[in-house]
């Protein structure tokens, strides 16, 4: 068995590969520059880019399953996974995927169920690494947190528990035409979080709530568009049900239970001091 792992380098990318290799599973990981990764020994990096379907040959041949991403959650990259891999992957025989899902199913994830391939799709809610993207330089630099709707409710999920169970899905039957909504094993609002992060880094922390009109002065500096802007006040103010509903799904899959924000904690510790 060789398994391609698409994103290899990303947030869950990295855990699918790690995993896979713990297993002993040949392992292609696919990547724009292979050469500059820092894949486990015995990985075999290969380059492609899923925005153009037509490098991806070489890195299909003799594949038999298939980790894809929809999207990039690497700073300033743009992805946008083109339904002819679906097809592409048919043909080169790969029998099982499962995707990644971004915000919403696509044209990616409507191809892939159209096909003759054995399907998973996975749907995350809030990465607890988003810290680290969010958080971590103020944690560092003046042991505050500054966030607009403090008391927004989140089950956010360790990366590693959604490339957990992506792995079983590729590694293990009975996975076929599932639909996976993965949370981690509890609801903390933002102040909640940063609590159990200071906690877990022994440093008390403030939690500084912008008002409304801060926080969207903050994200137009950031580059987000306004219809970006617009859609994370909606998730603030309105956060839907699943964003903060505690599913079992890790454990049900996996055998083992989502971790929890406090162990996210304690191994990323040396990324959360200054």
């Amino acid at each position: 068995m060789t398994i391609l792992v698409t994103g290899a380098t990303g947030t869950v990318g990295q855990h699918v590969v790690k995993q896979l290799a713990e297993k002993g599973v040949r392992i292609k990981a696919l990547s724009r520059n292979p050469e500059a990764a820092n894949f486990p020994a015995g990985v075999e990096g290969v380059a492609g880019d899923l925005n153009n379907p037509e490098t991806l040959g070489l890195a299909l041949d003799g594949v038999s399953g298939m980790f894809l991403i929809t999207s990039s959650d690497a700073a300033g990259a743009w992805l946008q996974t083109s339904p002819e891999v679906i097809a592409l992957a048919e043909r080169s025989g790969v029998k099982r995927v499962v995707v990644l899902v971004g915000y919403e199913e696509g044209p990616v994830e409507a191809a892939l169920q159209a096909s003759s391939m054995e399907w998973t799709l996975l749907k995350p809610g809030e990465f607890m690494a988003n810290i680290l993207v969010d958080w971590a330089d103020s944690i560092r630099g003046e042991h505050t947190v500054r966030e607009v709707f403090g008391d927004a409710p989140s089950s956010r999920i360790h990366e590693a528990d959604i490339a957990a169970v992506a792995v079983t899905s590729l590694l293990e039957d009975g996975h076929h035409r599932q639909s996976y909504m993965l949370t981690g094993p509890e609801t903390l609002t933002r102040r909640e979080a940063v609590r159990i992060i200071g906690e877990g880094i022994g440093r008390e922390l403030r939690f500084v709530e912008l008002t409304e009109e801060e926080a969207r002065q903050n994200w137009k500096t950031q580059g987000y568009s306004d219809e970006d802007i617009e859609f994370f006040i909606l998730m603030g103010k309105n956060p839907p049900a699943i964003g903060h509903t505690v599913l079992p799904t890790v454990e049900q899959v996996t055998g083992r239970p989502a971790r929890t924000l406090a162990e996210w904690v304690a191994e990323h510790k040396a990324m959360l001091i200054s």
